[in-house]
């Protein structure tokens, strides 16, 4: 059935009209440089190397090979937004240049990292979400940005900033964490000047599910690439991982998933939610594979990934589709989101999205 619902993806997919990224087809955009395209590429990626069939890597090739010119620069790629959500396809160059040593693809990479370079900073230290969102931490940039940093200092830089990966996390874990709760909260504003943000903490109201999903993946990716448990940064991700998981699981429902607003499970407009609940899935089932946590929390894993098959994957017209996903959920911008329960559950709950069926497909690939 998954297998059906993959070759679907591919053979409907293409970089001008990628079949999962409902954001440019119900807004129309042309084609562009994307994290929704790169949680995709990560997850095919993901697929070659475990079934080590070509289709896959030749599809990845194609599709990145099309926004990279010659001289490694990114078609509509703009360094001056400053937007770390432009950084997570960069994952792929990596691979990608092992696999084909096609040089703009590590021109490609030199292009990125000169972006956090330059990427402007809270007073904390950690890297502003956007340019439009200043002195503002979301969890969703520790995804975006910071495997792809980590995997950069690794190959080429000796190591040489694992200090700032740690600091970063050590800031989020400081700032945003509820320490009765084990939760994060969704973002963070440093200046306090946000509509959505707390006057005396710099917080946002709520715990978003897919934020608290896409900071554990970022966990568990980092620790991956990171391998050596003598590093500090090992040691401090790994208990930050673990105390999330640990937080987490008191609030999973009876069906295996978890609720878009954590912890507002008895709010009758709260709903079960495809994207967040597959990411940790594929975090916790990644952690018990690589070692990191115990295996006694391997059913947890496996419970949200059965309870997503039942309540969101179905059959129609002879074709496989993955439901209930939330399509986009943000703070401030133009529509000045507030970050209130309201308007979590004001945001479309769509189908065949990246953000549910990237970590769907990795969470598969964890047995």
């Amino acid at each position: 059935m998954i297998d059906r619902y993959i070759d679907r993806l591919l053979l409907d997919s293409s970089p001008q009209r990628p079949l999962w990224n409902q954001e440019m087809i119900i807004g129309n955009k042309k084609p562009h440089w994307n994290y929704i395209d790169g949680c995709m590429m990560t997850a095919f990626l993901t697929l070659y190397e475990k079934s080590f069939d070509k289709k896959y890597l030749d599809f990845v090739d194609n599709f990145i090979d099309y926004f990279i010119e010659d001289n490694g620069s990114i078609k509509s790629f703009d360094i001056e937004t400053y937007n770390l959500d432009n950084i997570n396809e960069g994952r792929a160059l990596y691979k990608l240049h092992d696999y084909t040593g096609k040089k703009k693809y590590r021109k490609a990479i030199e292009n990125l990292y000169i972006q956090l370079q330059l990427q402007p900073r809270t007073k904390e230290g950690n890297f502003w979400h956007k340019g439009i969102y200043p002195n503002q931490i979301w969890l969703d940039g520790l995804y975006m940005a910071q495997p792809f940093y980590l995997e950069y200092e690794k190959r080429f830089n000796n190591k040489k900033n694992y200090i700032d990966i740690l600091n970063q996390i050590k800031n989020v874990v400081k700032l945003m964490k509820n320490k009765e709760t084990g939760l994060y909260y969704h973002a963070y504003d440093s200046s306090r000047d946000s509509s959505w943000s707390n006057e005396e903490t710099g917080l946002s109201q709520n715990y978003w599910l897919r934020a608290e999903g896409w900071f554990l993946m970022a966990l568990v990716d980092i620790l991956e690439i990171v391998e050596d448990k003598k590093e500090e940064l090992y040691s401090f991700v790994s208990k930050t991982l673990l105390d999330l998981i640990e937080a987490l699981i008191k609030y999973q429902d009876i069906s295996g998933m978890w609720f878009q607003v954590v912890d507002k499970i008895d709010e009758p407009r709260n709903y079960l939610e495809t994207s967040g609940s597959s990411i940790i899935s594929y975090a916790i089932l990644k952690a018990v594979r690589l070692g990191i946590i115990s295996k006694e929390f391997k059913p947890f894993g496996e419970k949200a990934f059965n309870g997503i098959c039942n309540k969101y994957l179905f059959e129609r017209d002879g074709e496989m589709n993955l439901g209930g996903i939330c399509l986009v959920a943000g703070l401030g911008g133009k529509d000045n989101r507030d970050g209130s329960f309201d308007y979590y559950m004001s945001e479309p709950v769509v189908e065949n999205e990246a953000k549910g069926i990237a970590p769907f497909l990795l969470a598969y690939l964890q047995e």
